[in-house]
């Protein structure tokens, strides 16, 4: 999916939002996609800080006793409404107002108060060895405006679909680099005082102290308006301080509550076909494992959206909260301020819940919380730190012990990684004898596998995208637990370990990660490089 397909996507789901809102409110709903560029605008009926203050619009201008019609959003203050009724009531006019989206106010409000015309060239990401980009890149951001740096910073990193935003203290210079489809690529150097500018903005957006000789975490909350379409980016900040100023590092959460969807993970439909039975039922343990960055909390909202209906009670405790999702109860639990996930679970299962996703296990007090609640009619979906899904086994029993009630609770054990795409431009090429024996022994016995017919891809950069790369893909490698590995975790089986666990359930017919994402590459979608550097 493009920028503008994304862009499209975000405005049909803020105007499906806004009618439902609109339908709650009691008030007509109004879509202004299809004249927004061309309503003739009505002077003089409001002034321009009144139209910015309350977010509301003149529609048309009454008189004669026809009716006067605002466009206002759900920031509109209710008690406004009320006073403008009761005045056009007093002379004798009749007035309605209609419920327009947050984006429709946007484009309105800037035809009405065009900024100032301040063009800066977008960035661009460089390859290796390309200075000239670098310098390019480093005079724009050195050029923008104390009072817009950060924001721009911001919007250029959410155009490129970054992850993060990377700023590093050097003797002499800033370094600004991002994270894109999980490489991390250096964009501009910048001078000092730029350092103090964005330092001040992340101390009054993101509650950090410039001055902390401590590591800090912060979060902050930034509108994204880009051609006639808005949504919310979410940014966590961590800062750290080194020998020359504090780092940062802003992670970017770029919402749309649509996205997170079981189909849209690119699973199997016998894959997708296991996770719903097992998180349709009542109770049980559902952990997703994978190194930071691996999109396990991605994978678990789309798994909470499936469950997400009127009829279930859905409660999280995440630190921080990353998503927000209508019609679930989200606990913010600040770790580093003495909360505990184990006993904000504790007292959650008082409020009856049906669902409770729990954002890490990290400790053996949470790890035998949570297990106890699965087992006690709740279902319960967290995330936890192993490189495979045996090897979460190996690295529960070492936490909490051989533990039967783990092996009545666990249902499922999700790996996941991430591996860049490869564009339509790639190139098909047949690899050495070495790498066709090493994908053939790996993938012995899988199902659609021809040892006799391995091609692999290499990306071809363009002059529109210099990697070959673009997005990313999931690989999965989804545990189910069987009886025979149920055995393992109770102790039946002398001298359980990740490497067993791992056979028995690759005869129950698992695919490791390895397995997938070579999968992966003989149809084109990565290279078998990428593969290399994730599994």
């Amino acid at each position: 999916m493009n920028e503008e397909e994304r862009q499209s996507k975000r405005r049909d789901n803020e105007e499906l939002a806004t009618k439902n809102r609109a339908r709650i409110l009691g008030l007509p709903y109004l879509d202004t996609r299809d004249f927004e560029d061309s309503l003739p605008l009505l002077h003089g009926l409001l002034d321009k800080e009144e139209m910015h203050k309350n977010y509301i619009l003149p529609l048309t201008k009454g008189g004669n006793g026809q009716h006067f019609q605002f466009m206002i959003t759900s920031q509109t203050p209710r008690h406004l409404l009320q006073q403008i009724r009761s005045d056009y009531e007093r002379e004798g006019e009749r007035v309605d107002f209609f419920l327009i989206s947050g984006s429709a106010y946007h484009v309105l409000m800037l035809r009405y108060d065009p900024p100032k015309e301040v063009h800066y060239d977008d960035i661009r990401i460089s390859t290796e060895g390309d200075s000239d980009t670098i310098a390019e890149v480093s005079d724009t951001l050195n050029s923008v405006s104390s009072e817009k740096i950060f924001d721009y910073l911001l919007d250029q990193a959410d155009r490129l679909t970054a992850s993060d935003i990377h700023i590093e203290n050097l003797r002499t210079e800033i370094r600004v680099r991002m994270r894109v489809d999980g490489i991390l690529h250096p964009v501009a150097n910048l001078s000092k005082d730029r350092y103090r500018v964005i330092m001040g903005e992340l101390s009054s957006r993101a509650n950090v102290s410039t001055a902390s000789t401590k590591s800090q975490s912060g979060h902050l909350q930034t509108e994204i308006h880009r051609d006639g379409v808005s949504h919310m980016l979410n940014v966590r900040v961590e800062t750290v301080p080194t020998m020359y100023g504090q780092d940062a590092v802003l992670r970017l959460f770029n919402f749309d509550e649509s996205l997170l969807q079981l189909d849209l993970l690119g699973l199997s439909d016998n894959e997708k076909a296991e996770i719903n039975e097992i998180i349709r039922k009542p109770r049980g343990l559902v952990l997703m494992v994978g190194p930071t960055g691996s999109g396990k909390s991605t994978t678990l909202y789309s798994m909470l959206n499936a469950l997400n209906t009127s009829d279930k009670k859905i409660i999280t405790l995440e630190d921080p909260i990353e998503y927000g999702i209508t019609g679930i109860s989200q606990i913010p639990i600040k770790t580093g301020e003495g909360g505990s996930f184990a006993d904000a679970l504790r007292s959650v299962l008082r409020l009856d819940p049906d669902v409770v996703m729990v954002g890490e296990i990290r400790d053996a007090d949470t790890a035998k919380t949570a297990i106890q609640a699965s087992i006690t009619g709740h279902l319960v979906l967290s995330s936890f730190h192993a490189d495979s899904s045996a090897a979460a086994f190996s690295r529960m029993i070492d936490l909490i012990g051989t533990n039967p009630i783990f092996a009545n609770s666990i249902r499922l054990v999700v790996a996941q990684r991430l591996v860049r795409r490869l564009t339509e431009s790639k190139e098909e090429y047949e690899p050495d004898d070495m790498v066709k024996k090493y994908i053939a022994d790996t993938l012995e016995g899988v199902d659609g596998f021809d040892p006799n017919n391995i091609r692999l891809f290499h990306p071809v950069p363009t002059e529109d995208n210099p990697f070959g790369y673009a997005g990313r893909a999931v690989i999965m490698e989804q545990l189910v637990v069987s009886d025979e590995i149920s055995d393992f975790l109770r102790g039946s089986v002398a001298d359980a370990n990740a490497k067993k666990i791992e056979i028995v359930a690759r005869e129950n017919g698992m695919l490791t990660l390895e397995q997938k994402g070579l999968l992966m590459a003989l149809s084109g979608i990565t290279t078998i490089e990428e593969i290399s550097r994730v599994v």
